[in-house]
């Protein structure tokens, strides 16, 4: 015959079992307050660990589906921009949407730390940095980290800006990137030689 436990050991033994609960209660109520009392990307700067790097719009992140547009006053990769490219920019659109052609801005200033996350991200690519820099500057030398280049996104409104972005100074600088622009020239100008790529 079992003996019967007695009622006191058994709430000896659900004590710790409650005193867990409680604890995952709390971090759970922690990570929550924490989650909705900061913003996104200040949440992710809270969270990562030391030393990495991501990159947020204050660095001048475009985001992939959401390419800009020449009036977008309030991100910092166009609010960064040299005002003669962003002037030409605007007054080239103006000329362009009577030809149906609508500017779609994926990259315009860029920061330092940004600049140096893509270059490492195209050596993983490319293989080598030889290779990578002909696609991607150093941050020393990139004309998106000085607010003078802007890439474009559309195919036409690329061959757009290369048959009539003179007119505003706007040139394709790079040959290998038809998407990459600057204001090379004054307005109504001759392009200077195109660059062979990234690496000048």
């Amino acid at each position: 015959m079992a003996v019967p436990s007695h009622p006191l050991s058994r709430q000896r033994r659900l004590v710790p079992l409650f005193a867990v609960a409680g604890v995952v209660v709390l971090l759970l109520a922690a990570v929550v307050t924490l989650a909705v009392t900061l913003t996104f990307s200040s949440f992710a700067t809270a969270v990562r660990p030391a030393g990495i790097f991501v990159p947020t719009e204050a660095d001048g992140l475009i985001a992939a589906d959401t390419p800009l547009t020449v009036d977008d006053d309030t991100h910092p990769a166009l609010q960064r921009l040299d005002p003669a490219l962003l002037e030409a920019l605007r007054s080239a659109q103006v000329a362009a949407e009577a030809d149906g052609i609508r500017f779609d801005i994926t990259s315009g200033w860029r920061s330092v730390d940004l600049q140096r996350r893509l270059l490492a991200d195209a050596v993983r690519t490319y293989g080598s940095e030889e290779l990578a820099r002909e696609y991607v500057a150093t941050p020393e030398t990139s004309s998106h980290v000085t607010g003078r280049a802007v890439d474009i996104g559309t195919l036409d409104a690329q061959l757009w800006i290369m048959e009539h972005g003179r007119e505003w100074g706007l040139c394709q600088t790079y040959a290998n990137e038809r998407w990459h622009f600057e204001r090379a020239t004054e307005p109504g100008g001759e392009c200077p030689v195109q660059k062979l790529d990234a690496r000048g």
